[in-house]
């Protein structure tokens, strides 16, 4: 396995979560096979869309951009120190004892002009990505990522 980088943010979205609001930081996150993230209100929707992660650059495009965001407000769940959007769709992340694959890029989405009206075409190329969970486990900041060859 090749070592890729580190987590550096956790969050989840609980059912009282508000769309208009950043997703919440959590201390962790407990990844379920064909199930979700544990008490996340959208596990046990879409399997292949379980998992939204995304790379620290996504913010600092935000911040070259003249708009500065809290973590979380992008979606995501987990956000790296590396750039994922340089991996290929497949792709099989280990952090920790989990395993995720990369599914499929988000898409832009309009919900993101709340933050500000110019932020879904600032992040259109890396607003995250979608990943389904392979084996269980937890994630927690600083765990480090590894891709499965």
């Amino acid at each position: 396995m090749k070592k890729v980088g580190k987590v550096i943010g956790t969050f989840s979205a609980t059912k009282e979560s508000k769309s208009s609001s950043p997703r919440p930081k959590v201390e962790s996150l407990n990844l379920i096979k064909n199930f979700g993230i544990e008490n996340d209100k959208f596990a046990q929707k879409d399997l292949d869309k379980t998992v939204m992660v995304l790379g620290l650059n996504s913010y600092e495009r935000s911040v070259e951009n003249g708009v500065s965001l809290e973590f979380g407000s992008l979606g995501e769940n987990i956000i790296f120190d590396f750039n994922p959007h340089a991996l290929l769709i497949g792709t099989i992340l280990q952090i920790g004892e989990c395993q995720i694959q990369i599914m499929q890029k988000c898409t832009m989405c309009d919900h993101l002009s709340i933050f500000h009206k110019r932020l879904p075409k600032i992040v259109k190329d890396c607003r995250g990505l979608y990943c389904k969970i392979l084996k269980n486990g937890t994630i927690k900041v600083d765990f480090e990522v590894y891709i499965k060859e």
